[in-house]
């Protein structure tokens, strides 16, 4: 937790763009594994988290913009709860961490909801994403539970995002911190990477050490031999000889921020020639996308010239034909990498998405395309001057998007299917960093972590 002015600036900066009316923030109550005591590592709303700072169920946060102040609703702990998880804090305690002077019983906030209400102030809330916190804004509202959606404030979400999208010094600090762990997680896997291991060892290993040194991964690892599946958390297959290892991970901090990093391995320690050649690919367009990233380009421009340089990459080894820039324009690059280049990393691996993903990655300027492997592209509008976005392009040989490309004659002016065919078995590549948008272009956040060929190859052969 920062100290209570940044959460008091924060609120005071949702303040200068919305002048009417209440904010309502829930927290995220503990979700049961199996029965109501035993449950999921806790994870408090990433919003609560930005303007409240307090990592607890249980509470709702509240800032009113006509009266200029702050409320945290909720009850102190029982004698019950202190028996079983010790001495705690009062809400008073916890609402005066983050500068809220106004405290309030759990009881008395439908009461205070419904006297806004009744005096014409508009309620603003997000879409919530968590089927309890939907049940309990509809009694805290009156709203019926199906019309929620329709009453979610979209001048409160875009407000917020104008908001979070530019990082802090302190967030930035944070960001730094954990993607050092995260730097940590892969070399791990690196040096473990063994003929014969499970997957799932790796995975362990992995996970380890994200829960030693932060607060457990971001998101579930993906770490599997069959890369050419995007979001892979199978983790069940033993290491085998001449296969290639694709791990995407990272870990998230105590104040829960989040790295997320990709790198592809050779198990064996040595990259095949084909192998390498692809990998080149796709390092290539990782590296030209980070070197050009600067603030006032749209996203979106460096996602085509990173599809760009795959197309041509793939057209000098024959796998693909004609003019790869017009491959590339018109999506023909999709069969191979069939994602976006990035998107917006911060409190959430995958930033503000609960607000919705338009809302986030693209603006009035900015519009989605309807194109088959750029329309999945998360962020495209222009960067800023305190982004943090991934880089992570990436090349894949799905068989089942093959034959269907193949038997529906797509894009046979571009791609040489009989070429793709001698790659059926190869598995998927990606590479993936982190960057912060800066005053004159970007950085990589974190320690290096190796990457190129050489530096992979050298820092597995020293461990096996």
């Amino acid at each position: 937790m920062f100290t209570k002015d940044i959460y008091i600036e924060r609120r005071n900066k949702l303040r200068q763009q919305i002048k009417h009316g209440i904010a309502v923030f829930l927290t995220n109550n503990e979700a049961p594994m199996n029965y109501p005591s035993n449950t999921y590592r806790y994870r408090q709303d990433s919003n609560f988290i930005y303007f409240f700072g307090l990592q607890m169920p249980g509470m709702v946060g509240v800032i009113d913009f006509d009266e200029d102040k702050d409320f945290i609703f909720g009850d102190d702990f029982t004698i019950d709860d202190i028996i079983w998880m010790g001495n705690q804090p009062t809400i008073g305690d916890l609402a005066a961490r983050c500068g809220v002077a106004n405290v309030q019983g759990m009881d008395k906030l439908t009461t205070y909801i419904s006297q806004v209400q009744k005096s014409g102030r508009k309620v603003h809330f997000l879409p919530p994403y968590r089927a309890d916190n939907k049940i309990f804004l509809s009694l805290i509202t009156g709203i019926a539970i199906e019309n929620i959606p329709a009453q979610v404030s979209t001048e409160l979400i875009k407000a917020i995002v104008a908001l979070r999208a530019i990082k802090g010094e302190e967030e930035i600090k944070e960001m730094d911190k954990i993607c050092d762990i995260g730097v940590m997680m892969h070399t791990a896997v690196m040096k473990d990477c063994r003929i014969g291991k499970t997957e799932r060892e790796l995975a362990g290993i992995a996970e380890g050490i994200s829960l030693s040194y932060g607060n457990g991964y971001s998101f579930p690892v993906i770490l599997s031999q069959d890369g050419q599946t995007l979001h892979n958390h199978n983790h069940e297959q033993i290491l085998t000889d001449g296969r290639l290892l694709l791990t995407d991970m990272g870990a998230e901090s105590v104040s829960g921020y989040s790295s997320d990093y990709t790198r592809t391995i050779p198990v064996n320690g040595k990259f095949s020639q084909k192998q390498k050649e692809i990998y080149e690919i796709v390092l290539k367009a990782n590296m030209e996308s980070i070197r050009t990233a600067q603030a006032g380009i749209p996203y979106w421009n460096i996602h085509l010239n990173a599809t760009t340089i795959i197309s041509e990459g793939l057209t000098q080894l024959g796998l693909m034909k004609g003019d790869y820039k017009a491959a590339a324009q018109e999506g023909a690059h999709a069969l191979f990498m069939p994602h976006g280049l990035g998107h917006m990393l911060g409190l959430d691996v995958h930033d503000m998405e609960d607000l919705g993903e338009n809302f986030v990655g693209y603006d009035e300027q900015t519009q989605r395309s309807n194109i088959f492997g750029h329309a999945s592209l998360r962020c495209g509008r222009k960067l800023q001057k305190g982004f943090i976005v991934t880089v992570e392009p990436g090349i894949y040989f799905i068989p089942q998007l093959i034959d269907i490309w193949e038997r529906e004659q797509k894009f046979t002016q571009y791609i040489n299917y009989s070429k793709v065919r001698e790659y059926l078995n190869f598995g998927g590549i990606r590479i993936e960093d982190d960057i912060l948008i800066t005053d004159n272009g970007c950085r990589v956040l974190g320690q290096p972590l190796a990457k190129s060929v050489a530096e992979i190859e050298t820092l597995m052969q020293e461990n096996h």
